[in-house]
């Protein structure tokens, strides 16, 4: 029992690894996408358009199967499977994202723009300091539901073969003969997910106090 929860806790963090990995890049890669989706350029517009019906379109486990073996078979070039997995997680979750700011930046009235402008802010100033700020407190419920989710996903990562969390519960399961390493993996993503949100109810708390 004890080698078994051993077992876990390592894949746990392989699965916090891709959690927080998946966050630090998808989540500043988002923005450059929403604004391209919102481009005036028909070009920029149209590809980031098709990237995010891709994405969105398909499901990730294909996404994760297609990243990790297309190189080889197209360019006979090969890598890692956990890198595959945190490039597939990335792009998957930065058209989510993207979606997400894409709402909220369009959620500000045109008022403020108006208003930046008459007390000389310039196009970058008023985005950044004004308009970006209001977008992080609209967006953060539905940013939360998303990373939650991605506490769930990691467990796909077992698709191509990355001992994460589930990986390892299917494996000691497949040994004993038993389904308590299942259970005892839900607890582990309930636990993680009972603190993403503890997290994110916090940050939301601290944000009000600035509305």
């Amino acid at each position: 029992m004890l080698k078994m929860l051993e077992a876990m806790l390592q894949g746990s963090l392989i699965s916090i690894e891709i959690f927080v990995l998946t966050l630090l890049f998808s989540l500043p890669l988002a923005l450059p996408v929403a604004l391209g989706r919102m481009s005036r350029s028909r070009l920029i517009s149209g590809a980031v358009n098709v990237y995010l019906l891709i994405m969105r379109g398909t499901p990730l486990i294909l996404q994760l199967i297609f990243v990790y073996f297309a190189p080889y078979y197209l360019f006979k070039i090969s890598y890692d499977r956990f890198t595959a997995v945190i490039i597939a997680f990335v792009i998957n979750y930065a058209a989510y994202f993207a979606e997400i700011y894409r709402g909220g930046i369009e959620s500000i009235g045109l008022g403020q723009y108006e208003a930046a402008k008459v007390l000389g802010f310039t196009k970058t100033q008023t985005f950044f300091r004004i308009i970006l700020p209001q977008v992080v407190k609209r967006i953060l419920p539905s940013t939360a539901n998303e990373v939650i989710t991605l506490v769930k996903d990691t467990a796909l990562a077992q698709t191509i073969g990355v001992a994460e969390l589930f990986r390892v519960a299917q494996n000691a399961s497949a040994r004993q003969f038993s389904t308590m390493p299942i259970f005892i993996a839900g607890i582990f993503y309930f636990l993680m997910n009972w603190l993403v949100s503890a997290l994110f109810t916090r940050f939301e708390k601290k944000l009000s106090y600035y509305r």
